[in-house]
């Protein structure tokens, strides 16, 4: 008993000592450093650095920032510093400028891939890894993407007129995808998690931090939508998954890893299609069932 009652103040010790570091951590400093301010979702802090310079189109549509030019970071308080994960939308003269800064910096880089097809300007996708101080890695990515790349930093012009609301049946849309959908520059965005999310270094690869199932609608008038996104699988899941999404009229794009240590291994599928909305709602909610996300 006394034992077991010494185990218990160490782990409440350990877990103490854990959050008293976390909040060590001054987030202003990281927010100036980065020139943003986070989105905060539990501990995780993270910062947008969508590509609004670009005029990127596909297939006839001009795509949205936040249909497929996301670019993102994100902290996690880890072991008294922070664990960072992000994807950068760079073009292609940008990958090997911004590389070479972000590796002098100590950063680590974890993929580089394509996420659609066919598009003009052709953008790629630069996944970065890294461990340390938030303040000086968040210095780093702002360094890194303000000499080597255009990701633009200023904020957006703001009116005082609301967001028009978009041009889809999102009550619909919602009850066929089985899960709540929300508007965000335009587009109708659904983060659906795992069932089991994988672990980075013994840290949770939480939705914040790029382990959800991302599905984006962007309208294309007549009831259509452009969609595009990712689908977060293991390595058995992918064959049923692109086999539900072929039969189903969606492109498969791109297939591949964005990290390099979790468990269990995980993969990427990206995916394209402009048809119905309501149509392509239906047949992602299928290919969706193919895998081991939570339950809606």
């Amino acid at each position: 008993m006394k034992q077991s009652l010494t185990l218990l103040a160490l782990g409440t010790a350990l877990l103490l000592s854990q959050a008293a570091r976390a909040d060590a951590i001054d987030w202003k400093k990281v927010d100036a450093a980065i020139g943003k301010i986070a989105t905060v979702s539990g501990e995780v802090h993270r910062y947008g650095l969508p590509r609004s310079d670009l005029h990127v189109t596909l297939d006839g549509v001009a795509i949205k920032p936040a249909l497929a030019l996301g670019g993102w970071v994100a902290f996690a308080p880890m072991q008294g510093e922070a664990m960072l994960m992000g994807d950068l939308v760079l073009l292609d003269t940008e990958i090997t400028p911004v590389m070479t800064k972000l590796l002098d910096s100590g950063l680590d880089v974890s993929a580089i891939h394509n996420h659609v097809l066919r598009a003009s300007p052709a953008t790629f996708y630069m996944h970065v890894a890294g461990h340390g101080d938030p303040e000086k890695m968040a210095t780093a990515i702002r360094a890194a993407l303000s000499s080597a790349s255009k990701t633009p930093f200023d904020p957006p012009a703001t009116t005082a007129t609301a967001a028009p609301a978009i041009d889809l049946d999102t009550a619909a849309i919602d009850a066929a995808m089985g899960a709540k959908g929300t508007v965000n520059g335009g587009v109708y965005q659904y983060g659906i998690p795992r069932r089991d999310p994988a672990k980075e270094n013994g840290m949770q690869v939480n939705a914040a931090l790029g382990g959800a199932n991302a599905i984006n609608f962007q309208p294309t008038g007549g009831g259509k939508a452009a969609i595009t996104g990712d689908f977060l699988v293991t390595g058995n899941e992918v064959n049923p998954l692109i086999r539900a999404l072929r039969a189903g009229d969606i492109e498969v794009t791109a297939i591949h890893s964005h990290m390099l240590a979790e468990e269990p291994r995980m993969f990427f599928v990206h995916f394209w299609a402009n048809d119905d909305a309501l149509k392509l709602a239906r047949n992602v909610r299928t290919a969706l069932d193919k895998t081991a996300v939570a339950q809606h």
